[in-house]
């Protein structure tokens, strides 16, 4: 679950960082696209805001609620259960580093999963789990995923330094092709965002469907494995919005200094 929050520091915009530079001596140029836009990334970053709050919000409530088996044990168990008897279970340090590894076939868990006892500890566990089920039984979604890595990596590398050469270009009235150039790249690190969602939605779901039919959790922590679940989905939600938010910005931008030449 918290593999795609670590995944998305890396490849998603800093888009303070870029809103500054557009807010630049450029920004009477762009006028009314630079408005929009940073209107759509105000409101992906308060919708972002929102379901980091919550999230942590439930998942420290119903840290405190117990449960019947560690983080640990959950894994351990879902993943016997569907026959995964060669996918390890290990404990990787620091908080919210749970992960799936497919390349090594391990469920990584965080200190606060692994050991604990705890409604929140089972919901991640089984969550992670879920991507192993999902690796084990090939899930589209999770393959295309995987497919786009090496895209991703050159496009988060290459894509905001050729996006902001484009945009100089483009203050200097030399053309557009560079920043569309730029921006094409930069839209991998969306395609990304917008893959990960069902990948991430379908391992909650494997997770509270195999929670209910094993019986460990009671109906009360079923529903509350869920809410913590739900609001963890929605951070993936929020983190593509603001990545589709962001490219909407440069290409309302770019196509306005389209119409100027």
């Amino acid at each position: 679950m918290t593999d795609f929050i670590i995944t998305l520091a890396q490849y998603a915009p800093h888009y303070s960082d870029n809103s500054a530079y557009m807010m630049s001596p450029g920004m009477g140029m762009y006028g009314g696209a630079s408005i929009i836009g940073l209107g759509l990334i105000l409101l992906a970053g308060l919708v972002g805001g929102l379901a980091q709050s919550r999230m942590r919000a439930s998942m420290e409530e119903y840290s405190a609620t117990p449960a019947p088996l560690t983080g640990a044990q959950v894994a351990r168990r879902m993943l016997d259960n569907h026959g995964l008897h060669h996918v390890q279970v290990t404990h990787t340090p620091g908080a919210l580093t749970d992960h799936y590894n497919p390349a090594n076939h391990t469920v990584n868990l965080s200190d606060t999963v692994y050991s604990q006892a705890t409604v929140a500890a089972m919901a991640v566990a089984a969550h992670e789990c879920g991507h192993a089920v999902q690796h084990a039984q090939s899930y589209a979604w999770l393959t295309l995923r995987s497919e786009l890595v090496p895209l991703v990596n050159l496009g988060s590398r290459l894509g905001q330094i050729v996006l902001m050469l484009g945009l100089v270009l483009v203050f200097l009235g030399t053309g557009t092709t560079v920043a569309w150039i730029g921006l094409g790249l930069f839209a991998t690190t969306t395609i990304f965002a917008l893959v990960t969602l069902p990948v991430e939605f379908d391992a909650s779901r494997r997770a509270l469907a195999w929670l209910e039919a094993s019986g460990l959790a009671s109906r009360a922590m079923h529903g509350q494995a869920g809410t913590a679940l739900r609001w963890a989905a929605m951070t993936y939600v929020a983190a593509a919005l603001s990545s589709i938010a962001m490219l909407v910005y440069y290409a309302l931008i770019l196509l306005n200094a389209r119409n100027r030449e």
